[in-house]
């Protein structure tokens, strides 16, 4: 299921276009001012932005910049701002199409499937891992969770990269320790593994209610379904 981020200040609006598009198959998070946009933005995947300019806080010609620092997510504008140089200055500072206030909910879904086919988003970032309301970024060594971030240990954040890496495969504890332990296979540690799971757990369980981490009895360890 694609993700998208709905950055809107005007809650009729906001609730309008968020029922239609989870109705139209899309995950949709929200945010009603540019500094949580912008929070939820940077903190989090997402594969399409939509993204008002007048919003409180921070306004969504700068959040764009701050975004097109980190990110070539697609981001489409919609604003009640009709001038055709509006329209420029936001596509050239990194917006990737512009929807005119008021609009027909049918373009705004067609705008979207068009956008989302030609950036290719179907194809995994892998800089980005993600499960459930857990993202991991690779180049920066950070995880969030629900847009929070997690801190973790070099360990924990390795486990939970394997296992993000692999999101099918069972790991024993033997598969981690091998994996990220720079030992030889003789001096096997099972309890170290166990500390490190159990500790990566509770974090996890400290900010989402969602299980990420199954136990396989006799097996070992995979992301939860």
């Amino acid at each position: 299921m694609k993700r998208l981020l709905l950055i809107e200040d005007d809650n009729e609006i906001r609730g309008l276009l968020r029922t239609f598009l989870e109705e139209s198959g899309y995950a949709v998070d929200e945010a009603a001012d540019g500094m949580e946009g912008a929070r939820q933005a940077l903190s989090s995947s997402y594969d399409l932005i939509l993204l008002d300019i007048m919003l409180p806080y921070k306004s969504g010609d700068q959040l764009l910049k701050e975004v097109r620092e980190h990110s070539e997510v697609p981001v489409i504008v919609i604003s009640a701002k009709d001038m055709v140089q509006t329209k420029i200055d936001v596509i050239r500072i990194g917006a990737d199409d512009y929807i005119t206030k008021p609009f027909d909910l049918g373009e705004v879904l067609v705008r979207i499937e068009a956008l989302l086919r030609r950036s290719g988003r179907s194809e995994k970032n892998t800089d980005i891992l993600t499960h459930k309301n857990l993202s991991l970024h690779t180049k920066e060594a950070r995880a969030f969770v629900k847009g929070k971030e997690l801190t973790l240990t070099v360990k924990e954040y390795a486990i939970l990269k394997l296992l993000l890496s692999h999101p099918d495969k069972i790991f024993s504890r033997a598969n981690i320790f091998d994996s990220l332990w720079d030992e030889d296979s003789g001096n096997y540690d099972d309890n170290a593994v166990k500390v490190h799971m159990s500790n990566l757990r509770g974090k996890l369980s400290a900010l989402d209610t969602e299980e990420y981490i199954e136990t396989v009895w006799g097996m070992g360890y995979r992301l939860a379904n």
